[in-house]
Order: structure tokens, then C-alpha cells, then sequence
């Protein structure tokens, strides 16, 4: 039935759970996943696709938590979220021509610049502050930036989405928070697009995992809109920092 061992998949389920959980409050749950595809001996490519696949369904799960709590309104982000799906399946098209290498070096700086963000500027709370992009720039600049690079590599992709709702949107953490967490759908889903016409999907393993994903989707949104910037702020630094190590780590191994 399953493409692994059934105890490979019941610890691939419990990653996915985990993995959910803190992607739905901050980002980073590729960080969890991922490796443990690996681990359990999956492919790259394979990894990459069924990671994907799993992932979608824990971005949805939260999505649909922010919108059913009035954190985000989805038809207003209808635009983004297809420019997001657009330009991850492109990027995942790119996967096979680019190699992750080229952005290895740089993703751990980046990530890192953004944990020193959430960490150090002062005033940063569930408040809206004054926009800095005006929503359809904010669309045709940002979003298929960030979700082309979803496509492509993934690591820090909600991070990178949140960071640009807070820093030019102006929205509060737990607004942003919600905000992102369409966009990584559709990326997500523009990327499974691609992976699965060339047939790299486990889909039997995603599947099982995305019950763990859809489980921690749903805890984790609803923690993270009763407490608010309190539990965002910190698990958005953790999340990056440890995602940025983990890289620095794959690059001198």
C-alpha cells in the first residue's frame, strides 16, 4: 500500500504533525519534514515533490483556520495567491536546470537577517502599521519573488512571506502570519503541478502525512491567534535561525 515500511511512515506522520504545527504559527515546517524524508531513504527529487504534496495540506489547513476566524479575507488575495501558484510551478520547473547549490550560500544570511529582524526591532506586535507597498506592487513584486524561490529550493519560504507583510504591507504579526499562510498553499500547489506530471510523487506517504499536517495545521492556528505575537515572534526567530543552521550545516557536510 505505502512506498515505505509501515513504521517509516508512522514517524514520517508524527514529523508531519510537528512539521504542521509550527508551519501554521511561523513557517520553517519544511525544515522538519524534509530531512526526515531523507532520512527514511527517499530520493531528492522524490523528497522535494512529496514534501510538497504534504505540505500543501498543512497551508491549506491553516489558511481556512485564518479565514473562518476573520484573520483574512481569501477572495482579496485571490490575485496573489494565482500569481503565487504561477510562479511556484515555475520555479519547480527551474529545479531541475538550477541547481540548489547556488542558493546555499546565501539562504542561511538571509535567514539569519530575518531572525535578527523579528528579534531586534522593537514595537513589533499583532498592531497594523503604515504600508510601505501598495497591495497590487506588493503582488507583482514580492509575492512571485518569494514563491519562485519556493519552487526552486524552499527553505524560509514563510519567513520570507511574513517578513514582507510586515516590513511592506504593515500588517501585525498575527495578520501576517495569516496572510502568508494562502500564498504558501498556492506556491506549494503550483510546484505539485510540476512534480507530479513527472510522476515524483510518493503519494501514498504524502497522503498519510498530510493527516499529521492537516492535525498540527489546525492546533497550531488556533495557539497562534489566542496568544498572538507572543508565541509568533519567538517561534518565527527559532524557526529561522534553526533553518539557517541546519543549511550551514548541508553546505559544510
Amino acid at each position: 500500500m505505502f512506498e515505505l515500511a509501515g513504521h517509516l511512515v508512522l514517524l514520517l506522520v508524527l514529523a508531519a504533525f510537528l512539521a504542521g504545527f509550527v508551519d501554521s504559527i511561523a513557517g520553517g515546517g519544511g525544515l522538519i519534514t524534509l530531512p526526515a524524508l531523507l532520512l527514511v531513504g527517499v530520493d531528492p527529487v522524490q523528497a522535494l515533490a512529496t514534501n510538497k504534496l504534504q505540505g500543501s495540506f498543512g497551508s491549506g489547513t491553516a489558511a481556512l483556520a485564518y479565514a473562518r476566524a476573520g484573520q483574512v479575507r481569501p477572495r482579496e488575495q485571490l490575485v496573489m495567491a494565482l500569481i503565487a501558484g504561477l510562479a511556484g510551478g515555475l520555479g519547480s520547473a527551474l529545479a531541475y536546470l538550477i541547481p540548489p547549490q547556488i542558493f546555499r550560500a546565501a539562504m542561511p544570511i538571509l535567514l539569519i537577517a530575518v531572525a535578527g529582524f523579528f528579534a531586534l526591532r522593537p514595537g513589533l506586535t499583532d498592531q497594523d502599521r503604515a504600508r510601505r507597498l501598495s497591495p497590487g506592487l506588493f503582488a507583482v513584486t514580492l509575492v512571485p519573488a518569494v514563491a519562485l524561490y519556493d519552487g526552486l529550493f524552499g527553505p524560509g519560504t514563510g519567513s520570507f512571506f511574513m517578513l514582507g507583510f510586515v516590513l511592506l504591507a504593515g500588517q501585525g504579526l498575527l495578520k501576517a502570519t495569516a496572510h502568508t499562510k494562502l500564498l504558501n498553499f498556492a506556491s506549494n500547489l503550483g510546484s505539485v503541478l510540476v512534480f507530479a506530471s513527472s510522476g515524483a510523487v510518493l503519494w501514498a506517504v504524502a497522503l498519510a502525512m498530510s493527516v499529521g499536517q492537516v492535525a498540527g495545521a489546525a492546533l497550531g492556528a488556533r495557539l497562534a491567534m489566542r496568544v498572538g505575537a507572543r508565541v509568533i515572534r519567538p517561534l518565527l526567530i527559532v524557526s529561522s535561525t534553526a533553518m539557517a543552521l541546519r543549511l550551514i550545516w548541508q553546505s559544510w557536510g
